[in-house]
């Protein structure tokens, strides 16, 4: 009996294809006015591959080569805006395979743009406008606007090196010119599907999308918003679905856990948001520990916010909501804002702080913003980090601190590794990997031992969790010496190799709830992309992280914990309460669970301009992702156009005589087939 595998095992189309498994495609996004990204044809775009590894070789693919369209295997090092624009200009190309540069471009790359989130932060005509459209600073130099163009021809990562090998393998076996004529049938040929619903804008999909729901009994949808949940705890409990007293003052600590690439859903970010979500995570845990936290006059709140890659979708939302009061706290209640953006990168060990010039006019917020950069400055005393001050001349780079002085005057100081413009030389790019940020190990080490091992990048973010969480506990109202509150370089250890290198680790399987334990195995490398449906990986581990650093272990069953509502004194408007797997018990290979009880929540993390039906806003995010059918890419070899004419009509006069033979013995089918007289039959 075959069973079903091998059956599929040896079917037709397995002898013709080989299939690439692990590859990223460019996928369309839209906003109120544009489309960026790539798409292949409904059916797939098919053509025949050419490696390109030096920018002569592009002649071949432009004018020499004689059997187009081509199908380019690109090195990564050449993956940029100049050759791209090359590529874009002609019908000669019908589709890209990257590989990965090893080692990473050293010039840098940067698809994003020199000017991130343009037109959606604070500077505008009417506010700052000598520091508007990054006038005074380009914050990100390297940034090519590759992300931002649109593409008519798919465009895919290679992933593995060992697919990247077999590409080059059949390339070098059938494609290579030989003594400077074409080569000869069969080629190898590559087809790319990534065919893409979506077009126009955001308004022209978000309206198709509404009327199918409107008037189809099976509505296509061709977009979905860019949406998910920012996370957020506070230092002191507050009642989640209450109001915040008016008198009550609130520190918000903030960061993003978004980035992004130009390849859909590779966006390590190790730079650009884990540095710096990580450091906030050991900057709550250090304070968490300090006794006398309850008694601090003013209240911290820990942000983590989705979504800022795009035009700030998630402090925009949160910013609306407390504009709304859909949120405990208003604007009056913050009392000071500090941001940390990207950390990892310090010259000389010193991280700048950088303000707001124009809300520092007004003499109110100019006397607390020097308190502010006096506390924080105080702070590093000792440490082995320094802080600086930026210029009165130098406006804020792209934060969500932004966003809320967009709303209100808010003393607030944004802490970076760059004075100017970014260090991040690999800024929203698929190369803002662990080396990046100089994680290194020894060689040798298992999986435990990596994930314990406490490296320079953790000793140093450790540092710098330790400067913010002194300088908050002084900003907070605290009065006793600041030498005791550390934070733990394990822990940052920990974080760094879970979010960059390992999710599928003991520590985060120990942390999370047994229901969602199946994000840990669906990839090894997280990945930050902010996406469509929610919550992402990333939000789920920064929920769960932040409740396991900061909580408190309690003593309640399986059924008190799921239920808190129906427990006594668990108070449960002030508190989340979560059941997690625990560590395995060293006796079995069973696990020992537990409640944990923290005053971590999740708020939506959606562009208001969704929730305002206003599609073509240019106060709010408007991103959306495009629908798609199916992405798969696939490698084959392609007979002459002359073979396969010869073929089709080969086939057709087969099919002619075989239809021709079948009438005629069906026409004589009573001879043909008339039985014959038995011989010893007699006839009277």
């Amino acid at each position: 009996v075959l069973s079903p595998g091998s059956c599929q095992g040896n079917s037709v189309e397995r002898k013709i294809y080989i299939p690439l498994n692990k590859t990223a495609p460019c996928v369309r996004l839209l906003n109120a006015t544009h489309q960026i990204g790539c798409q292949s044809s409904i059916s797939g775009d098919t053509g025949v591959i050419h490696v390109v590894e030096k920018e002569e070789d592009l002649s071949w693919v432009l004018v020499d080569g004689p059997h187009p369209p081509y199908m380019i295997l690109l090195d990564g090092n050449l993956f940029n805006r100049k050759v791209m624009l090359q590529l874009k200009g002609t019908s000669r190309v019908s589709g890209l395979a990257v590989a990965i540069a090893k080692p990473s471009p050293p010039q840098g790359f940067s698809p994003g743009l020199k000017c991130p989130n343009d037109g959606f932060g604070v500077y505008s005509k009417d506010y700052g406008p000598q520091f508007a459209h990054c006038n005074s600073t380009v914050w990100n130099p390297v940034g090519s606007g590759l992300s931002y163009e649109d593409f008519d021809f798919p465009i895919f990562l290679l992933e593995d090196a060992n697919e990247t090998q077999v590409i080059k393998q059949c390339y070098q076996d059938h494609n290579v010119p030989r003594d400077g004529s074409g080569p000869e049938y069969p080629l190898c040929a590559m087809q790319l599907f990534s065919h893409m619903h979506a077009v126009t804008s955001t308004v022209t999909c978000m309206r198709r999308s509404s009327i199918q729901s409107t008037f189809s009994l099976n509505p296509e949808v061709v977009c979905d918003p860019l949406l998910d949940y920012n996370v957020w705890s506070t230092l002191q409990p507050i009642n989640a679905s209450g109001k915040v007293s008016s008198e009550k003052e609130v520190i918000i600590v903030a960061t993003r856990i978004d980035s992004h690439s130009f390849f859909w859903n590779v966006a390590p970010g190790a730079e650009s948001a884990v540095s710096s979500f990580v450091t906030h995570l050991a900057a709550a845990e250090a304070l968490h520990k300090v006794s006398d936290v309850h008694l601090l006059r003013r209240n911290i709140m820990f942000t983590f916010f989705q979504g800022e890659t795009f035009d700030y979708i998630g402090s925009s939302r949160m910013v609306y909501d407390m504009e709304k009061d859909k949120f405990p706290l208003r604007l009056d209640n913050i009392h000071s804002f500090v941001e940390l953006n990207q950390v990892a990168l310090r010259n000389d060990s010193v991280l700048w702080m950088h303000t707001d010039p124009v809300s520092r006019k007004n003499e109110s917020i100019q006397m607390q913003v020097k308190n502010l950069l006096e506390i924080l400055s105080n702070s590093s005393v000792g440490a082995k980090v320094t802080l600086q001050e930026v210029g009165y001349s130098q406006p804020l780079p792209p934060s969500s601190f932004q966003r809320f002085l967009r709303a209100r005057h808010i003393p607030g100081v944004v802490l970076a590794d760059h004075r100017t413009s970014f260090q991040n030389r690999y800024y929203q790019s698929i190369y803002d990997t662990p080396e990046n940020i100089r994680m290194e190990y020894p060689e040798g080490l298992s999986p435990e031992e990596t994930l314990e091992y406490v490296t320079d990048t953790a000793e140093s973010l450790a540092e710098v969790a330790t400067v913010v969480a002194r300088a908050l506990y002084q900003l907070a109202g605290g009065a006793n010496n600041t030498s005791a509150i550390q934070a733990d370089p394990k822990t940052v250890s920990r974080m760094l190799y879970g979010f960059l290198i390992k999710m599928n680790n003991s520590w985060f399987q120990s942390i999370i709830k047994p229901d969602i334990k199946v994000i840990l195995g669906k990839c090894d490398v997280p990945q930050h992309y902010v996406a469509v449906s929610s919550p992402v990986n990333t939000t789920y581990l920064v929920q769960y992280v932040l409740a396991n650093l900061t909580g408190t272990v309690v003593n309640l069953t399986k059924e008190e914990c799921l239920n808190p509502e129906k427990t006594p004194n668990t108070e449960k408007e002030m508190y989340e309460y979560a059941w997690v797997q625990g560590s395995l018990d060293p006796n079995s290979t069973s696990r020992v669970p537990y409640c944990v009880r923290s005053t971590v929540h999740l708020s939506k993390a959606l562009s208001p301009a969704f929730e305002l039906r206003q599609w073509g806003s240019t106060e709010y995010s408007t991103w959306t992702e495009s629908r798609w059918k199916e992405i798969r890419a696939r490698i084959f070899l392609v007979a002459s156009k002359e073979l396969e004419i010869i073929t089709l009509v080969v086939g057709i006069a087969i099919l002619i005589f075989s239809l021709l033979a079948t009438y005629f013995i069906n026409a004589k089918a009573d001879v043909l087939f008339s039985i014959p007289r038995d011989p010893g039959a007699v006839a009277y």
